[in-house]
């Protein structure tokens, strides 16, 4: 995975003016774009659509400063339909538009060509495990909410908030298969994972793919395939956050799976009244790397 990083990298430079056909350098590789595009965003701390953007406005920085050209044939030059356009993008890069840039020769705020490289960590086990599921079901309350990368999602929070007690009773005990208790599934988010795009969180259980489910539950269907399943312990949601991080940055790139399209599970398995602190496993759906 690491030199599939790279050799992306390498591929943004080689190709700044250009659309970047990242699916097919995955396939190239022997990945998926979706794992790509999430292990570029976990391991770099930006999605891989605004590190092209930022390293397009660097090189186009040195052209504005230069004067090569005019400011359309620049924008042109960089896949731009306007300068308008491409002034805005500048902008939200270097903090000034390309005329004031050309005119006083600043403000620049570059971004350096990433290279990623392999670090021994690990010192500490994580504690996981592969289970084959077949097809269930995910039923429960669903909201779009924005992604939130660290700290209590306050979205969620009020969704959860909103049902009434004997709600989460009726639907603990609707559930039937693992993965056991009330569970917190988001689906449909950004593969490039950015802050704040939408995705799906629903509020629910497990059902066996036969179970019937009531009329007034979102369904979210699941294939059958291969989950990897990691166990935390601690501060609650910050060890979940961690050991979520941890995947990308020390499960992935040590094991032969890689992250396949589909929902991701959080079930609590125990928790202090207030939930300052939890026991929870991490459901990721996974396939031969």
């Amino acid at each position: 995975m690491i030199s599939a990083l790279n050799r992306l990298v390498d591929l943004v430079e080689e190709h700044l003016t250009e659309e970047l056909d990242v699916d097919g350098l995955a396939r190239a590789l022997g990945t998926t774009e979706y794992h790509l595009r999430r292990m570029f965003s976990s391991l770099a701390g930006m999605p891989l659509s605004e590190y092209v953007r930022r390293r397009r406005m660097t090189v186009a920085a040195a052209d504005v400063v230069r004067g090569e050209g005019d400011l359309l044939g620049i924008a042109v030059r960089y896949g731009y339909g306007s300068a308008e356009a491409f002034g805005r993008a500048f902008r939200s890069v270097h903090g000034a538009g390309p005329g004031e840039v050309r005119r006083a020769g600043g403000p620049l705020r570059t971004q350096p060509q990433l290279r990623f490289r392999l670090t021994v960590e690990g010192s500490i086990p994580m504690d996981t495990r592969l289970v084959d599921r077949p097809a269930f079901r995910l039923a429960g309350h669903a909201t779009r909410v924005p992604l939130v990368h660290e700290g209590v999602n306050p979205h969620i929070q009020e969704h959860i908030a909103a049902l009434p007690q004997e709600e989460h009773l009726r639907l603990k005990a609707l559930g039937d298969t693992e993965p056991r208790g009330l569970l917190q599934v988001s689906d449909d988010v950004d593969p490039d994972a950015r802050e704040g795009t939408g995705l799906t969180y629903l509020h629910g259980v497990a059902l066996g793919r036969d179970t019937p489910v009531p009329d007034d539950l979102d369904v979210i269907d699941v294939q059958a395939g291969t989950w990897a399943v990691f166990r935390t312990s601690g501060p609650h949601p910050r060890a979940l956050q961690t050991a979520w991080a941890a995947t990308a940055t020390e499960w992935f790139p040590s094991n032969p799976w890689r992250l396949r399209p589909g929902p991701s599970i959080v079930a609590v398995l125990d928790r202090a009244a207030d939930f300052t602190t939890a026991t929870c496993e991490l459901w990721l759906p996974v396939e031969p790397g």
